[in-house]
């Protein structure tokens, strides 16, 4: 029987988004080895869109730091470890790193503990971003994290982080010249169709509805994810994959739980994630004796697309300054932080196909209290 494996969580803050001393403090303090990072999740402060480059500057940054720890090339570390940047510190968010690693554990925890597998699709041509080839490659990508993860039931998967690519100008380009038709000509129209594909990709895999084929992607929001995250950026082609769920098969302290907003300001099912994670919030707010057992929380934020919250008009979708995922992402945000009384917190735009309209997945990785 193989050894169990033990999950570790660090979130660390990050000055600018090529800053990666905190993640090198890590390993300078012999609290982390280089050689078990398996994926580096990051909010950078850029704008969240088409031309937010703040995402490819953070992953440039961290391969050649994780290139020059572990002896390797930068490519080599983008080849293996999945670096899953979401552009977009809006409101009170704060820019941060959280650093998964997977250890040698020792006893498997009794009831479960927190297991991580990752995965990566091939590239897509242009023309497959936003349409069933995504879908269908993520399933299989998502499969196959699940399976490296140890996990075999869907259920006990909590989140499924992915990051996407988009399609820019010169990869229409390109296309075109080959007589390939891409799924859209609009550049940031691309962003939520790839978003959507993928997370159409990850409902696929973990069985939470039927079919699904290219008319519906971007267009039947009665099918979504309740556990998938994506994240659309230029700086890849390809879906990079990480599966988090419980497993007892696995050694550690620490657990993960979900739950779905089903809208922008669905504060009772943060707390519900918080609660089934074994975080008490008596007072509306993480107990302070609770803080310092939260580890992380990752969350989806999008507009509703009918241009109302609970029958109250708001202007998210018609501003033309800043662009709606944006203010999204300030209001869950805020919302969330004031449930766990913090601000350094993976809430990620655009949730096509992730949770209702309007809504998102949030999920919180957390210490349980010791019995």
């Amino acid at each position: 029987m193989p050894n169990p494996r033990r999950a570790a969580v660090h979130r660390v803050p990050m000055r600018h988004p090529g800053d990666t001393s905190a993640v090198e403090a890590l390993f300078d303090a012999g609290t982390l080895d280089p050689g078990a990072v398996v994926a580096i999740l990051g909010k950078t402060e850029g704008n969240g869109c088409v031309n937010d480059f703040t995402r490819a500057y953070a992953v440039q940054a961290l391969s050649q730091m994780l290139a020059r720890r572990l002896g390797s090339s930068a490519a080599a570390v983008q080849a293996q470890i999945a670096l899953v940047m979401s552009g977009g510190t809006e409101g009170g968010l704060s820019p941060h790193f959280l650093v998964l690693a997977v250890e040698a554990g020792e006893v498997p925890a009794p009831g479960g503990a927190l297991a991580i597998g990752t995965a990566f699709t091939g590239d897509f041509a242009p023309e497959e971003i936003g349409r069933m080839a995504q879908v269908t490659a993520t399933a299989v990508a998502v499969r196959a994290a699940m399976a490296e993860a140890g996990i075999t039931d869907p259920a006990d998967v909590h989140y499924v982080q992915v990051k996407c690519p988009l399609l820019t100008s010169e990869r229409m380009a390109e296309a075109r010249a080959r007589g390939a038709a891409v799924a859209t000509e609009d550049t940031y129209a691309s962003m939520g169709l790839s978003r959507g594909a993928s997370a159409l990709g990850v409902a696929q895999a973990l069985g939470e509805f039927g079919d699904v084929q290219d008319t519906d992607i971007g267009a039947d929001w009665s099918k979504f994810s309740g556990r998938a995250s994506a994240s659309a950026g230029v700086e890849l082609t390809r879906n990079e994959i990480i599966v988090l769920g419980n497993s007892k098969a696995w050694a550690g302290d620490l657990r993960i739980a979900h739950a779905v907003m089903q809208d922008a300001i669905d504060l009772p099912a943060v707390h519900r994630a918080l609660r089934l994670a074994g975080l008490p919030t008596e007072d509306g707010q993480v107990c302070a004796h609770a803080a310092d057992r939260l580890i992380a929380v990752l969350a989806k934020a999008e507009p509703s697309s009918g241009g109302q919250i609970r029958g109250r008009r708001h202007i998210m979708l018609d501003d033309s300054d800043i662009n709606a995922t944006r203010h999204a992402r300030a209001l869950v945000g805020g919302v969330i932080a004031g449930a766990v009384g913090r601000t350094d917190l993976f809430v990620s735009g655009g949730a096509e196909h992730q949770g209702p309209d309007g809504g998102g997945p949030v999920a919180v990785i957390a210490r349980p209290a010791r019995s």
